[in-house]
């Protein structure tokens, strides 16, 4: 087929427009996939994307489209992920493509992620399709979203095609408006090879599957290609296309996507945004916009059965195979054992990989406090990166403490301003503007410590909100900030698992909450247990648990009170004697309740 008849695109959109219904109703309507096997979410391929009705991994789709001017034409579809987590994977989708459809449902308006993924398309320059979604419902506001379009987007209205991707509603209106506004595939007459790596997954029989895109170029069988990222060199067992399913081809073209199977067995040694050139005649430039993507936020994750500790390295080695944005290391806590230090994109990536591990593997885990990776310079001079609390070093021996930080933008209704400038500040975050979109939204631009959001922000933004704010956000610098490690002592033994590093002005609080809620939960021993917030020498908050008290004057009828003075002065030199050989034991479920928590 020429190239002039391809169309290479994706649907973008914030969590939950309806991206995946509307592929549904394309890969329909192009007879893509026959009625009798086609089931809602068909793209999503995991019981967690179906749960949670969110897309977690990029999914190609080769169509044909007979259009209204009669010419059958080629349409490569990705469907991305719409959560922040996963926006270098939506950035490198994009990069595949010349144009997307960006969605926007007609009861919820323009969100923070609505703008984020229009903005990443500005910059890649691509032909935006607007489509507003959801038109069939008794909510839809078609006046207030087209009016947000030309406001906050600056796209104009008349350009918009009125949709609904549930009820089928303008369906071939999208199509007609791939086919004739989006531009055949561009950078085509580029004199050597070059192929995009846009996502790669991993087959027990194959090996690494890599998803592409061809720029330039052709990829058959038996090929000799080269990895411009790194130099790496292999050969090409097979080629294929999408339709939805892998479908062997003898040769991928330039403008066409498919996927790759080379003699690489290790997902790792595949970089996404990489570019695939001939080992024989290598092109001169890579594609650009190709970056490494770092892990943000860091989490231990420990078996709540030790004995399950192969058990976790076997799973989160099977994850990774699939997944190479997961990067964990083997560590060891004196509370909790043996496990490993996990690096994931976002919370949310986090939560995702927890429940597979759960579910997939049936791995019961424990998870310590997530934390950042956090700068520190020493005296001497030189940076290392922190990651987990424990290896902070000692007091004196550096100069400050750097934090990333994230510049976020949170769309919220008018009535929570007040409330959520308030959260904003007890974050330690700084509002830089404020735009009003509408009547009734407004949205903020702040800068905000990353740490600070790690736990329950998203949750405080939505109960503010009643759930009608969202947020969207971009790593920003690192900024020298005053912050401490707070160590949790149970018996004058530090307990690592409980170790955090927090801001000056916060450790108090954090750790009078977290030394009460130990209190609870530390079973009663025969003698006094204090639990103790420390940093460095210092005491900032205490909770003792009480002992266990024996009546040993019960057996005493009457009689002189110098015998019942006897029994209580022996028993309390027994405790005094016991409390200094004593070790309290901490129940596993304590962990999981202080941890879960946070």
């Amino acid at each position: 087929m020429s190239i002039e008849l391809t169309r290479n695109f994706c649907i973008i959109a914030h969590v939950d427009h309806g991206k995946t219904t509307l592929s549904d109703r394309l890969l329909q309507v192009t007879s893509t996939v026959a009625n009798r096997v086609l089931q809602e979410q068909h793209l999503d391929s995991m019981d967690l994307e179906r749960e949670r009705g969110i897309t977690i991994k990029s999914h190609p789709v080769t169509m044909f489209y007979t259009a209204k001017d009669g010419k059958t034409y080629r349409l490569n579809l990705m469907d991305t992920p719409g959560h922040v987590d996963f926006s270098y994977e939506v950035s490198r989708s994009l990069a595949a493509c010349e144009g997307v459809c960006l969605l926007i449902d007609a009861s919820q308006g323009v969100e923070a992620q609505t703008v984020a993924n229009a903005t990443l398309a500005h910059q890649q320059n691509l032909t935006i399709i607007p489509v507003i979604n959801k038109i069939d419902l008794p909510t839809a506001n078609l006046e207030l979203v087209t009016k947000q379009l030309e406001d906050i987007l600056q796209i104009h209205s008349e350009e918009a095609i009125l949709a609904s991707g549930k009820s089928g509603i303008g369906i071939e209106d999208i199509l007609e408006a791939v086919v004739h506004r989006i531009p055949p595939p561009r950078w085509s007459d580029y004199p050597a090879t070059r192929v995009l790596v846009f996502d790669s997954v991993y087959d027990s029989y194959r090996g690494v599957i890599a998803f592409v895109r061809v720029f330039s170029g052709s990829l058959k069988k038996g090929d000799p290609i080269q990895f411009m990222s790194d130099g790496r060199k292999t050969e090409i067992m097979e080629v294929g296309v999408f339709r939805p399913k892998m479908d062997e081809t003898p040769m991928l073209e330039a403008g066409q996507t498919g996927y790759i199977v080379t003699k690489i067995k290790d997902v790792t040694d595949i970089k996404i945004g990489d570019t695939i050139t001939s080992a024989l005649r290598p092109a001169a430039e890579m594609v650009p916009g190709f970056k490494a993507v770092r892990p943000m936020v860091f989490s231990g994750l420990y078996p709540v059965d030790t004995g399950d500790y192969e058990k976790l390295k076997t799973a989160l080695s099977k994850l990774r195979l699939n997944d190479a944005a997961l990067v964990y290391t083997a560590e060891s806590s004196v509370a909790l054992g043996f496990g490993f230090r996990c690096g994931f994109l976002g919370l949310l990536h986090m939560e995702i990989v927890q429940e597979r591990v759960r579910r997939e593997y049936d791995v019961e885990i424990i998870n310590t406090h997530p934390s950042v990776v956090y700068r520190v310079v020493l005296q001497n001079g030189e940076t290392i990166d922190v990651d987990n609390p424990v290896n902070l070093p000692e007091p004196g021996t550096f100069t400050e403490i750097l934090e990333p930080t994230i510049k976020a933008r949170i769309h919220i209704p008018n009535t929570s301003l007040g409330d959520m400038l308030a959260l904003i500040m007890e974050k330690r975050g700084v509002v830089e503007h404020t735009d009003t979109l509408d009547g009734n939204r407004v949205m903020l631009t702040c800068l905000l410590p990353l740490n600070e959001i790690l736990v329950d922000f998203n949750d405080k933004l939505k109960s503010i909100t009643r759930g009608y704010g969202s947020m969207d956000y971009e790593l920003g610098d690192y900024v020298a900030s005053d912050l401490v490690r707070m160590d949790i002592l149970v018996h004058a033994d530090p307990v690592d698992a409980f170790s955090t590093i927090v801001h000056r002005d916060k450790a108090a609080m954090r750790g009078r909450e977290l030394c009460a809620k130990l209190k609870e939960i530390i079973p009663a021993h025969m003698f006094s247990v204090p639990i103790q917030a420390a940093i460095g020498g210092k005491i900032i908050a205490r909770e003792t648990v009480s002992a266990m008290r024996k009546d040993v004057t019960a057996k005493c009828y009457g009689g002189d009170i110098t015998r019942k003075r006897k029994l209580l002065e022996k028993q309390k030199e027994g405790k005094k004697k016991m409390k200094q050989i004593g070790r309290v034991s901490i129940p596993p479920d304590a962990f999981i309740k202080v941890l879960k928590n946070g």
